[in-house]
């Protein structure tokens, strides 16, 4: 699964990267080292333009009755993804990209849970392959959440854990996207596993606190 991040990239870089034509709410955006669930991070999705808005991590299907689903949606089986009753409508055009520059995974030994820091070597983004929803809650408040898709991992990282985010390629992201011009049949082969040039290295286990949001997070302990 997928269930830390990071986001240490400033908003002009990643404007600049993404082409991002519009970053609505720029305000509420701040780098971090350790992205949790239930915390609010850029998305980009597509309306003819591409648009980042900021939105919850755990999916709140917009028919649930409260917000408890959330901590059991941060990751979508991309396997499932068009039979599950709470992704297979938000595949028609609900599609999203989750902006990030690495994430952590827990590799489990005889004895403990190491964590790993994952990201490019170059530094470059890492764009997740998610899905949105958009739920009321009972005092009437429009809330926004997201969902990362996960499948199974390149060959070098399958010793740290048997799932990885789905990242797209840059050359792909349009597709991913733009919901109006590909359909769900279309951008399924972009779900299946690939080869790419991850880094991933152990780091203390300071990270597995997520009120701990510094630097000393990604460092490495090789």
């Amino acid at each position: 699964m997928c269930g830390r991040k990071t986001i240490t990239r400033d908003m002009l870089s990643i404007i600049e990267e993404l082409a991002i034509d519009e970053w609505q709410d720029p305000d509420s955006y701040f780098p971090s080292y350790n992205v949790a669930p239930t915390q609010v991070t850029p998305i980009l999705v597509y309306n003819g333009k591409r648009i980042v808005t900021p939105m919850r991590w755990g999916l709140i299907p917009n028919w649930a009755k409260d917000e408890k689903m959330a901590s059991r949606m941060i990751n979508a089986r991309a396997e499932t993804v068009t039979e599950k009753p709470s992704f297979k409508n938000l595949m028609h055009r609900n599609r999203c990209v989750v902006i990030a520059d690495g994430y952590y995974e827990w590799k489990k030994t005889e004895t403990e849970r190491q964590p790993y820091y994952i990201h490019h070597p170059n530094g470059k983004l890492l764009p997740m392959a998610g899905l949105w929803d958009q739920w009321h809650n009972q005092e009437g408040k429009l809330v926004l959440s997201y969902t990362v898709i996960t499948n199974t991992p390149q060959s070098e990282l399958a010793h740290i854990h048997n799932r990885m985010p789905v990242i797209l390629t840059h050359d792909n992201i349009e597709t991913w996207i733009d919901w109006k011009q590909n359909t769900v049949q279309a951008v399924l082969p972009l779900l299946i596993p690939r080869e790419s040039t991850l880094t991933a290295y152990p780091v203390s286990s300071f990270v597995n606190s997520p009120k701990n949001n510094s630097a000393d997070c990604i460092i490495s302990l090789d």
